[in-house]
């Protein structure tokens, strides 16, 4: 009985291991979301934003699709990062409310998404980044102190290791986690030791604290996709001048879209704040 019983401890152990293993070998689908719902859903001609489509060469030569959408009276450019799954076309309420602050908007496409050419993948999402941020300092004449890097959710991950790198006048995060070995961990509690198998970093707790920008991390109270708690794990981490905005509501990316006027007047008076620290 004993025998049988660390044979069946054994088995049960390397099934474990081989589950984790799995889970590693197909983490690129567990965590990039290119064609949920559909890869090129969405509106692509929204009313009220003049979009201009243009293209990004990636460092490897990949044609990366963005919109430009520019204001005569913008003070501030935000380069923004979405959140997983869906493309750009599905967040222009995101892009109006930026735009209206007033500012110019640049909105990369990630690379596998949209219209985009390659495939998804943290490292090239960052240097994709860079050669975003250069096109806004090179192409189009934008001071890099008037530069903010915006990212929700997955994109914050993107945004803040671009702010930590470069030289931005502001960074905000919208429902921002630590890593994806926390959020693994979060996901999946009853599967000890999955945070060691990740390959994929996203480490915005470490890199947040190379931000010398001024921060700005915006959370709601209930979020069912990245816990408020985790936010938190990064708010604490970042260093001043930082900012929390909080929402007592269930959301995620639609700050912008429920609470308007409260985050628009959070958002002015941040980058008031900012363009003092230049």
């Amino acid at each position: 009985m004993r025998k049988r019983l660390v044979r069946i401890l054994a088995m049960l152990a390397v099934g474990y291991v081989c589950l984790l293993l799995i889970l590693r070998i197909f983490e690129s689908n567990l965590v990039f979301f290119p064609n949920l719902p559909d890869r090129l859903g969405g509106d692509w001609h929204p009313a009220g934003l003049q979009i201009q489509d243009v293209w990004i060469t990636g460092f490897d030569g990949t044609k990366l699709h963005a919109w430009w959408i520019p204001n005569a009276k913008a003070q501030f450019t935000f380069l923004a990062f979405h959140g997983n799954a869906g493309n750009i076309a599905n967040r222009s309420y995101v892009y109006k409310f930026l735009h209206d602050v007033p500012a110019n908007v640049l909105a990369l496409e990630y690379r596998g998404y949209g219209k985009s050419g390659g495939k998804p993948n943290e490292r090239d999402f960052y240097r994709d980044a860079n050669s975003a941020y250069q096109f806004l300092v090179q192409k189009q004449g934008i001071l890099p102190e008037t530069i903010v890097s915006f990212g929700q959710s997955l994109g914050t991950a993107t945004a803040t290791n671009l702010a930590s790198e470069v030289r931005v006048g502001g960074l905000v995060l919208e429902a921002p986690f630590p890593s994806i070995a926390a959020m693994a961990h979060s996901q999946f509690p009853y599967l000890p030791g999955i945070s060691l198998l990740v390959y994929g970093q996203m480490d915005t707790k470490r890199k947040i604290a190379n931000v010398k920008a001024p921060v700005l991390v915006v959370q709601c109270s209930q979020d069912l996709v990245v816990p408020p708690e985790l936010g938190q794990e990064v708010y604490e981490a970042a260093s001043p001048p930082k900012q929390l905005l909080k929402f007592d509501m269930s959301c995620h990316e639609e700050s912008s879209l429920l609470a308007p006027v409260k985050y628009g007047t959070a958002l002015k008076e941040f980058l008031y704040k900012a363009s003092y620290t230049k």
